[in-house]
C-alpha cells in the first residue's frame, strides 16, 4: 500500500502568528508531524504544502518533500482543506505514480503518535479503504447542549433526557482534527474528507488529541513537555 502523507502549512496565521515554525519543546510546530510519518513503512512521501519559504525551509530540513510553494489561491484565509489537498494529490500522482491513500495531517496536532498514524493506517486497510478520521470523546455531550431560540435555550436534540446521567448516556464523539486518511477516488468525487461511511479512529489520550489553534492551547502544549507527558516516540 502506498500512502502518500500531506501536510498543510499556511504561513498566514493570526491567532498565533508564525506558529508553524515557532519553536515547541526541541523543534518547530510542523516538524512534530513530519517526524510522526516519518518511519511508517506504509508512506511513500511525506509532502509538505505550504506558501512560506521558511516553513517549506524548514520542513526540507526535516526530511519532507517540499516541491513548490503553495498557488496564492490556495494560501487565503478562505481557502479550503480540499482544495489544497486536490492540488497536492494531482501533483504527486502525474509525478510520482497513484497513490492508495491521501493522508492528511494537519501540524496543529503535534503529540498524534506513529502508532496512532499506523492504527489509523490497518483500518483503512482492514476496512476496504472506507475514509478513516480520528475522533476523541466529546468535551460536550450533544444530548446536553442547546441553542439559543429567540433568547431562550432550546435542547439541540429535542426529547433527548437532559435529565440522563452522564454514566447512562450514549458514547459520542468529535473529530479532533489529527488525523485524515481516505483514498483519491472518494476525495475527488466527495470534494470531503468524509464518505458515506466513515471509520473511527479513537483516540484515548487527551495530550494525542490536542488540536493548537489558540494562545492558551500552546500553553497547554508547552506544558505538557516541560512536564514530560508527550509520549509521541517519533
Amino acid at each position: 500500500m502506498r500512502i502518500l502523507a500531506l501536510i498543510p502549512a499556511r504561513g498566514g496565521s493570526k491567532r498565533l502568528p508564525g506558529k508553524n515554525v515557532r519553536m515547541l519543546g526541541p523543534k518547530p510546530l510542523v516538524v512534530w508531524s513530519v517526524e510522526a510519518a516519518r518511519n511508517v513503512p506504509e508512506i511513500c512521501d511525506i509532502l509538505v504544502s505550504t506558501d512560506d519559504p521558511t516553513i517549506a525551509a524548514v520542513c526540507k530540513e526535516a526530511g519532507a518533500l517540499v516541491p513548490w510553494l503553495r498557488p496564492a489561491e490556495l494560501a487565503t484565509d478562505t481557502a479550503g482543506s480540499v482544495g489544497v489537498a486536490l492540488h497536492a494529490l494531482d501533483w504527486y500522482e502525474a509525478t510520482n505514480g497513484v497513490v492508495d491513500g491521501l493522508l492528511l495531517l494537519q501540524p496543529t496536532s503535534p503529540f498524534r503518535t506513529a502508532e496512532t498514524v499506523r492504527k489509523g493506517i490497518a483500518l483503512f486497510e482492514g476496512n476496504g479503504q472506507v475514509p478513516v478520521v480520528g475522533v476523541s470523546a466529546a468535551a460536550a455531550h450533544p444530548m446536553w447542549t442547546f441553542r439559543l431560540e429567540s433568547g431562550y435555550l432550546t435542547p439541540f436534540i429535542p426529547g433527548s433526557g437532559l435529565e440522563t446521567r452522564s454514566q447512562d448516556l450514549p458514547a459520542a464523539y468529535a473529530v479532533n482534527g489529527s488525523f485524515y486518511l481516505l483514498s483519491p477516488k472518494t476525495l475527488r468525487e466527495n470534494k470531503s474528507f468524509f464518505g458515506p461511511q466513515i471509520s473511527a479512529l479513537i483516540v484515548d489520550s487527551d495530550i494525542e488529541a490536542l488540536d493548537i489553534d489558540t494562545a492558551l492551547d500552546w500553553v497547554i502544549a508547552e506544558a505538557i513537555i516541560q512536564r514530560g507527558l508527550s509520549s509521541t516516540g517519533n
